[in-house]
């Protein structure tokens, strides 16, 4: 029952953003339009890798075996292209930050909060990088929970940097 949960979180959060991002923030310019098309495939990445969590959660508290084996061989599957898709949506964040900052910095200054919140987000998203990069050398305890830990205040902050106003 809580997998269905989650996977209509999902897919509200997915259909949310697309919605928000692109009826209730429109943008003439071409650059801006691309910084949105960069960050929209960047969350979709971002957003698979976060539901490995969720998948390790499910297979740790559900009681039902058969459910526990379909999650087991989806995260296996899922563990062999999560480094390959967080270096891809960081390098989109990257590109959608520069133009972003570029096109809109000149708009709104460079102190504004949705930018604010926009570099804060990129700083949790390295402090990630780097957690998961010690978890890689040597896997513990805490650098788990520290890879873990920084990638839900990442997700937290892209959420806050997603919603604030311009």
């Amino acid at each position: 029952m809580a997998h269905y949960i989650w996977i209509i979180i999902n897919a509200l959060l997915v259909i949310g953003t697309t919605l928000y991002i692109w009826l209730f923030r429109p943008n003439d310019s071409a650059a801006v339009l691309a910084g949105k098309w960069l960050a929209q495939v960047a969350v979709l990445l971002f957003l698979i890798n976060v539901n490995m969590y969720f998948i390790f959660l499910v297979i740790r508290k559900t009681r039902v075996r058969k459910v526990k084996v379909i999650l087991a061989r989806i995260s296996r599957s899922m563990m062999k292209v999560h480094i390959p898709l967080a270096v891809a949506g960081t390098g989109l964040i990257v590109f959608h930050g520069v133009v972003m900052a570029w096109k809109l910095g000149t708009v709104i200054g460079l102190g504004h909060g949705k930018l604010v919140t926009g570099y804060v987000s990129i700083a949790m998203l390295a402090i990630t990088l780097f957690a998961g990069v010690l978890r890689r050398q040597k896997a513990s305890g805490w650098r788990r929970r520290f890879h873990l830990t920084s990638a839900m205040l990442f997700a937290c902050f892209f959420l806050l940097h997603l919603f604030w106003p311009i």
